[in-house]
């Protein structure tokens, strides 16, 4: 299968008190198109950083990140935004939702910055909302849904521009054990479907259902497994 995302010797470096510390100190890594990775690593391993540069959120200070076999390492702001809303749907910890506007009208909104009409974003945006089951909460806003509820409609959201790669950072961070099952098994249908999925997570038994796991700390890749494996963070 081909690579979806090729990182080569990827480098994040800030410049705190006077001095350099390194995020990222030199991170290689391909991820095949379909596969299921889950980042694990302590706070200040580097997983956040990583994700932001692998989301087109941030980029590094060298190195090279091809997505697609394209270049973005080093894109401007805007051509970034672009990479964005074309290939990457994001799911959050906290749901990112806007609270006064409808389940449906929160689904919709990438399609509304990629310039399609009305009458398609609302169809785009109530087909995603069947595939996670919420279309009968299609009109309802998100204080008046569930916590997992208001995941499934980030994940519809995630998905209604049909990316290439999701991305899914602390997805079940603020549910219930339910809930959590209940997404989970939503990111393994979507793997079936052959979505590229990079899912951050602090829980092992999360990342075990992954077919991939990797393992940061001290800004490098110390650990890469398979699936059901059960990674110690610590």
């Amino acid at each position: 299968m081909k690579h979806v995302i090729e990182l080569k010797d990827i480098k994040k470096i800030y410049h705190i008190g006077g001095e350099d510390f390194a995020a990222l100190a030199g991170i290689t890594l391909n991820i095949e198109e379909g596969e299921f990775a889950a980042l694990m690593g302590p706070s200040g391993s580097g997983k956040s950083t990583l994700m932001n540069i692998l989301g087109c959120l941030d980029r590094p200070t060298s190195g090279s990140y091809k997505l697609g076999g394209k270049e973005v390492a080093h894109l401007g702001d805007d051509e970034l935004a672009v990479v964005r809303n074309q290939h990457i749907g994001f799911v959050f910890q906290n749901f990112n939702l806007l609270s006064r506007i409808s389940a449906l009208d929160n689904v919709a909104l990438p399609l509304v910055y990629a310039g399609v009409g009305r009458r398609e974003r609302t169809e785009r945006a109530m087909e995603k909302l069947k595939s996670v089951g919420l279309e009968t909460w299609a009109h309802h806003k998100p204080n008046e849904l569930s916590g997992g509820q208001r995941q499934r409609v980030a994940i519809a959201r995630a998905l209604v521009n049909n990316p290439h790669i999701i991305m899914a950072d602390e997805p079940t961070g603020n549910l219930d054990t339910k809930s959590t099952k209940d997404i989970m098994r939503l990111f393994e249908a979507l793997h079936e479907e052959h979505k590229t999925i990079i899912l951050v997570t602090h829980e092992p038994e999360i990342a075990a259902c992954a077919n991939r796991q990797l393992l940061l700390s001290d800004g490098r890749i110390t650990k890469d497994a398979g699936k059901g494996v059960v990674m110690d963070v610590i």
